[in-house]
Order: C-alpha cells, then sequence, then structure tokens
C-alpha cells in the first residue's frame, strides 16, 4: 500500500466539502448511467449508515428516485440504537420501515450446531444476522430496480470488521475513508440539514459505536483501541514502515481478514490449462 494516497485529512472542513462533492457526484453518474431506479440502505443507528444517508438523500432527491431504508432489528439491538435508526430512517430516507425480526432469527437459529457461550458462537450468530439482513435488502432492490448501498468505511475494511455475504453491499460511497473521516464529514453535513435531519445526525455522531450484533460492549473494544482515532493512527504508523506494532491486536485482525479482502478466490484461467 502506498500509505501516501491513504493518509488521512489535515485541513477536514476543505476535504469535507470535497468529498462530498465527488462522492454525490459519482454516484449520480453511476445511477444515470446505470438506469437505477432506487438506492436501498440499512439504517443501524450507527454513524456510518447515517452518513451515507445524508450523502445519498440530495442525490435520490435530484435524480428522482427513492432513498430506500430499513432500520432491521435483531434481538440484542438496544433501545438506544432503534431510536437513532428510525430517527435517521425517517428524516432522511423517501421510503422507510423499521422491521424486526427477532422471531425469523430465532427459528433459523435453531439450524446452528454446537452453540455455546463461546466468542466464536457470538461472531456465528452475528454473521447469520447481518446475512439475514441483507437478503432483506436485496430483496427490496430487485423489487424497486436499484441496488445496496455498503456502509464499510476504510478503517473497519482494513480490520474485517464486516460480514462477508452480509453487510458488504453493490456500491460503496464512505469505503475509503478513514473513520475519523467519517466523523469530520457527518459533522460538515450537519449545516445542510434541517433541525430533524441535524438532531438524527448528531444523534448518531455522539453515540458509542457498536456493532449491534451483541458481540462487545463497543467497536474499540473489539479493536484493542481507546478510540477510531488511535486505532486510524496505529495504521499510518504500521504501512509507513513501524513494524515493531506487528503484535497490535489491530494489525493482527488487519492480516488475519486478508482473505476477506480478496474474496472470491479466484484460479486464473492459465492455471486450469
Amino acid at each position: 500500500m502506498n500509505i501516501q494516497n491513504y493518509l488521512p485529512i489535515q485541513d477536514k472542513t476543505e476535504a469535507c466539502a470535497g468529498f462530498a462533492k465527488k462522492i454525490r457526484a459519482h454516484i449520480t453518474n453511476y445511477i444515470l448511467e446505470n438506469r437505477l431506479q432506487s438506492l436501498v440502505l440499512g439504517i443501524s443507528g450507527g454513524i456510518d449508515s447515517a452518513l451515507c444517508a445524508a450523502l445519498l438523500k440530495p442525490v435520490c432527491d435530484a435524480c428522482r428516485i427513492p432513498l430506500i431504508g430499513r432500520s432491521i432489528t435483531i434481538e440484542t439491538n438496544k433501545p438506544d440504537e432503534i431510536e437513532r435508526s428510525v430517527k435517521v430512517g425517517e428524516n432522511f430516507c423517501h421510503n422507510f420501515e423499521h422491521l424486526d425480526i427477532t422471531n425469523t432469527y430465532f427459528e433459523n437459529r435453531k439450524n446452528l450446531i454446537h452453540l455455546d457461550d463461546s466468542m466464536l458462537s457470538k461472531l456465528r450468530q452475528g454473521n447469520m444476522k447481518a446475512r439475514m439482513r441483507m437478503i432483506l435488502l436485496y430483496d427490496l432492490a430487485q423489487l424497486y430496480r436499484g441496488i445496496v448501498i455498503s456502509t464499510d468505511n476504510f478503517t473497519e475494511y482494513l480490520t474485517g470488521f464486516w460480514t462477508l455475504h452480509g453487510d458488504v453491499g453493490d456500491y460503496a460511497p464512505i469505503m475509503h475513508l478513514w473513520k475519523t473521516e467519517v466523523y469530520a464529514l457527518a459533522r460538515y453535513l450537519l449545516a445542510e440539514c434541517n433541525e430533524k435531519q441535524k438532531e438524527a445526525l448528531q444523534l448518531c455522531i455522539d453515540a458509542v459505536p457498536v456493532d449491534g450484533l451483541g458481540i462487545s460492549s463497543s467497536d474499540c473494544e473489539q479493536l484493542g483501541v481507546k478510540d477510531y482515532f488511535e486505532a486510524d493512527q496505529l495504521f499510518v504508523r504500521y504501512f509507513s514502515g513501524e513494524k515493531a506494532l506487528e503484535a497490535h491486536p489491530l494489525i493482527q485482525r488487519y492480516h488475519q481478514s486478508h482473505y476477506k479482502r480478496n474474496n472470491p478466490i479466484v484460479i486464473n484461467r492459465e492455471k486450469l490449462l
């Protein structure tokens, strides 16, 4: 990786203006070129999906297509998460519903074998939740002739903090923004929001980031860092050549999740002949 291309922004105000303009222009062109009739967004109550909603609503308004949002909760989602997701959905989406599929999840979970209280079992159940949500989002995308929006950011991408075939969609507007840049861009967009939108977005900015899967009390706890600023800086230092960081849990996650960033594994035809 050429770290010079991935250094977190310093002049946040100027850079955020550019980020918003370029992301919106790119997805507008994509919508028009592919004649899309909707964008579908899963809304968790976290900062990433809230930022995507704030970025995409003006685009959908201009293209005259709906931004379809769904808050899909399952068992471990806390009331404050649900409240934030509903506020974001109601204030940024043209078509929004809150769905609780806990009963469906419990019915499907019966098919998982050897479940216990281990971290592995928690991860397996978390993966099932993410994939069940994506089934519903992709069904909406097909019904309304659109695409599903990915809400992952660059920090999460590097750590493998996402579920294969689960929370990965068709178009990833913030995939190359560090988590700290996600927060900066969200704060920047507050100025263009009406009062209710501003309240919804601010709640997500202020919230403790969690995965919504019930695995830990916060993202940072799982990643072994104090906050996302520390996470981003650790990656910058590591990619700049500070190999002493190899033993850090965050960097270990980076290496252990390599297979996710290279999925699917494809055998080149030349090797088959």
